[in-house]
């Protein structure tokens, strides 16, 4: 790893399997002008091929020794290099510097994978795509069908806002250090606004909350502080049922169900 020391804290795994480096810049298919934003470079395993196929690439990453090799690495006319934790990052201000639309990538931390996948949520209409190796783990929950044991609240909340589609899982021989789990690449593309259900999002994120907050019980009693049985049927769903039962368009229905003050 050219003297650095993966840093636990800092969850760092570096991707060094030139197969696997080839497979997943194919698959993002970097073109001259893309704006690229790259989320935790590391060593630089995809930011060179990228760089190469793109010309031009921003990255964030919070390591000051990675950020440093970066810049000794790539001309600014390469990279521009944001020192940030992504968590923290203002991504509509980042967003908004630019008419083009986003395509974002990286080798997301695990342990703060599912945080990062929510912040950016608010920014689908800016983005055109998104390409990000997590563990496979979480990309079984996020393209899990309703019915199946992985579906929960990420899948819902994901699929509401993308089509997502699980493009190849990656050994862990193929990172330095070896990771303890095996990982996927995830691909999630925006749905057109046209697309979406008519539906309020906050009144939508509450509701796929509290199904899911205690995945046993029915959402007679799952969503009792946001609507009565009345208001279920109503939206056409059984009070009996639990939420893994139910598909992203039945959770846009009783989102439509919730009375406004259930929202303040």
């Amino acid at each position: 790893m050219l003297g650095h020391r993966a840093r636990r804290r800092f969850s760092q795994n570096f991707l060094h399997d030139a197969h696997y480096i080839a497979r997943i810049v194919d698959a993002i298919d970097p073109r001259p002008g893309d704006r690229i934003v790259e989320i935790g470079p590391g060593l630089g395993a995809l930011t060179q091929p990228l760089i190469a196929r793109a010309g031009h690439l921003t990255c964030i990453e919070i390591d000051r020794d990675l950020a440093a090799r970066l810049r000794d690495r790539f001309s600014c006319a390469q990279l521009r290099l944001i020192e940030s934790d992504a968590l923290r990052l203002d991504w509509d201000a980042l967003a908004c510097e630019d008419a083009r639309p986003l395509r974002i990538v990286g080798n997301l931390p695990y342990h703060i994978s599912t945080p990062i996948l929510f912040a950016l949520l608010p920014l689908a209409l800016r983005v055109r795509d998104q390409h990000f190796m997590l563990q496979k783990e979480v990309v079984d929950r996020m393209a899990a069908a309703a019915g199946s044991k992985d579906y929960g609240r990420l899948s819902v909340m994901l699929q509401f806002r993308y089509a997502v589609a699980r493009l190849m899982n990656v050994p862990a021989g193929a990172f330095t250090p070896p990771p303890q789990v095996q990982s996927s690449i995830v691909r999630l593309v925006p749905k057109p606004a046209g697309d979406l259900p008519a539906v309020n999002a906050d009144a939508f994120a509450r509701v796929v909350t509290a199904a899911f907050g205690q995945r046993r019980k029915t959402l007679r009693n799952a969503l009792s502080e946001l609507m009565d049985e009345a208001a279920l049927r109503r939206a056409g769903i059984d009070p009996g049922a639990r939420a893994e039962t139910l598909d992203v368009a039945a959770f846009a229905a009783l989102a439509r169900a919730v009375t406004p003050s259930a929202t303040e």
